[in-house]
């Protein structure tokens, strides 16, 4: 990808391939940092141990594509009290996946760049949520918040699938005494039929249109 973006005519002043004062900037190479983020969480009473299916968990990893927003979690593993201590996780058991456990009915409502105010309702638009999974990996919505953070992130773009998560990671950023971005949410690009362009439907990419013969210039015009 990096390859084909500066092909294609993008330029940037930090990332894997350059450097930059916020090294390292692959997120494999940052996981030491991403779990002084869940001790925190631990620490407060904010997560529980979770052993709930393992699909569940996986889809927790990745940013979630279009019409796949993961189903509200039933509460399956969800401890009475608001506090959990890890402690009494017993010995020899398999490690649990960690699950955040989200204010039920509370309103979180920002201002989005591109579609303006949004408004979600915790414990109804979205549920108690994976932020860690039990062999080690963090999700996708930890991982995204304590990166941006530490990198002093002040403006994230992304696609319009991801308004919901946007929610979920405001809770985390106030979970950690985080200042938050500000967001923008591009409607995503699709095809003919209207369906999200993605890698794994073999979409067509700027590797193809090089391959075609394209020029990064005559792909800019036409865009």
């Amino acid at each position: 990808m990096i390859e084909d973006l500066r092909w294609f005519g993008l330029r940037w002043q930090e990332g894997p391939d350059c450097g930059g004062p916020f090294a390292p900037y692959s997120q494999s190479e940052r996981r030491n940092f991403h779990a002084q983020s869940l001790e925190r969480l631990k620490a407060r009473g904010l997560i529980y141990p979770c052993h709930c299916s393992r699909q569940d968990v996986l889809r927790a990893l990745q940013a979630p594509h279009a019409g796949e927003e993961e189903p509200i979690y039933p509460g399956t593993c969800r401890p009475t009290t608001l506090s959990v201590d890890s402690k009494n996780i017993a010995a020899g058991s398999k490690p649990p996946n960690w699950r955040f456990r989200v204010p039920d009915n509370e309103v979180i409502e920002f201002e989005d760049g591109y579609f303006g105010k949004q408004r979600f309702v915790a414990g109804k638009d979205f549920g108690d949520f994976v932020v860690w999974r039990h062999d080690g990996v963090p999700s996708y919505q930890l991982a995204v918040v304590a990166d941006d953070a530490a990198m002093q992130i002040t403006e994230v773009v992304r696609g319009a699938d991801l308004l919901v998560s946007t929610a979920r990671q405001l809770l985390l950023y106030r979970a950690l005494d985080l200042q938050p971005p500000a967001f923008y949410h591009c409607p995503l690009v699709t095809n003919e039929a209207g369906l999200r362009l993605a890698k794994r439907d073999a979409a067509l990419n700027l590797r193809a249109l090089r391959g075609q013969g394209f020029t990064p210039e005559a792909i800019r015009q036409t865009w």
